[in-house]
């Protein structure tokens, strides 16, 4: 496989990869550059430029650049609950080329194809249209306005039709990452499927469907391509097909641990909003017993504690009326253990600050076991 592996917050020394940066705006927000050195920031995942592929990971372990990739590779399956064969894993491995998005596409046709072959969904749209017979309800103003024969009547109907809003997302999806994966099989089933279907484009940061008991086991798909769609960056230039496809490693983090507290603590809540006036509160862990935020960085000790990230777990423990409280980072190069008290008497908070080690070499379901019985020796 042509490919070069480079790790969040490391200077990059290939000119090549560097001139590349610089000359593509799309790329700048997810580096920074300083006298002269260009460094990834805390986004990993997959730069694919003229066939190359360069991994941009998280340090995880010291062991092998294939380690790193695999436990990266592991959380984010897990932390966006994508649930794949073994073989589809290696069928997407033995591609030699930007495997993980790869496997992530072909696991989204494979599963929309699957829903398609239940039924497409159906609802109610309604349309207008230029008929020769009365059809739902008369239009007066359109007909003055195009009528003049009288031959035929504009009529305004509700028709039950697959050329709805869901579907024509899908579409859109099926269209979008189509360029970007070798194996176009089971997108381009998916595309005949909706043949019926009108292109329509979405703006996918604003674009929310709302979803009822008729067209929910749609849902995860729908989840996926979004997802998909925000992480993939074309990079044109001449026709050559290059992209980035990144993840912020703060958020993966984030959704990482929630669903491993889930798994580890019943009473455990994800992101649980409370208003208190103007002040909107929303931690990223609540269990019966602890508020938990997770933080990804790197830290050695309370030398290292941001004094907002202080007054960030006060004000929850003390508006959640919970006094203790837990910050949890990634291991960096050593264990964390600290234990802190916020405020006195009364209002005082306990705060502990705590790492996870994520290094581990084994198999997806024996990291995740790991990972959960790591998690237990820190409740």
């Amino acid at each position: 496989m042509n490919e070069k592996f480079l790790y969040e917050y490391e200077t990059i020394d290939d000119e090549t990869v560097i001139s590349y940066i610089q000359t593509h705006k799309e790329l700048h927000p997810f580096f920074e550059e300083k006298w002269g050195k260009i460094k990834p920031l805390q986004y990993c995942g997959i730069l694919h430029i003229e066939g190359q592929d360069l991994f941009i990971l998280p340090k995880i372990t010291s062991k092998s650049d294939a380690a790193n990739l695999n436990i990266f590779t592991y959380m984010l399956l897990y932390a966006y609950d994508i649930k794949l064969y073994k073989e589809d894993f290696a069928k997407a491995k033995n591609q030699k080329s930007n495997f993980l998005l790869e496997v992530l596409v072909q696991h989204f046709a494979k599963e929309l194809l699957r829903e398609f072959t239940k039924g497409l969904y159906k609802s109610y749209i309604t349309k207008e249209e230029n008929l020769r017979t009365l059809r739902g309800k008369y239009l007066l103003t359109q007909n003055i306005r195009h009528n003049f024969s009288r031959t035929k009547i504009y009529c305004e109907f509700d028709e039950f039709s697959v050329d709805n809003e869901l579907n024509q997302f899908f579409l859109f999806a099926l269209k979008s990452l189509l360029p970007f994966v070798r194996n176009r099989r089971l997108l381009k089933e998916c595309l005949l499927v909706l043949d019926e279907v009108s292109s329509k484009e979405f703006h996918i940061s604003s674009f929310t469907f709302h979803f009822n008991r008729l067209n929910s086991r749609f849902f995860k798909s729908y989840e996926l391509a979004l997802m998909l769609l925000a992480r993939v960056i074309p990079l044109f230039e001449d026709g050559k097909r290059s992209f980035a496809f990144l993840f912020d490693m703060n958020e993966l983090f984030e959704n990482f641990m929630g669903k491993i507290y889930k798994d580890v603590d019943r009473s455990t809540h994800l992101q649980k909003q409370r208003n208190y006036g103007s002040l909107v509160l929303k931690p990223d862990i609540i269990t019966d017993g602890m508020i938990i935020d997770t933080k990804y960085k790197k830290v050695s000790g309370r030398e290292d504690l941001n004094v907002s990230d202080k007054y960030q777990m006060f004000v929850y423990g003390t508006n959640f009326l919970q006094p203790k409280t837990m910050l949890l980072y990634p291991k960096h190069k050593q264990d964390i253990c600290e234990d802190l008290e916020l405020g006195k008497n009364d209002t005082m908070i306990e705060l502990k600050m705590r790492s996870i080690d994520l290094d581990f070499d084994g198999e997806y379901e024996e990291f995740l076991d790991e990972i959960r019985g790591r998690v237990e020796n820190l409740i």
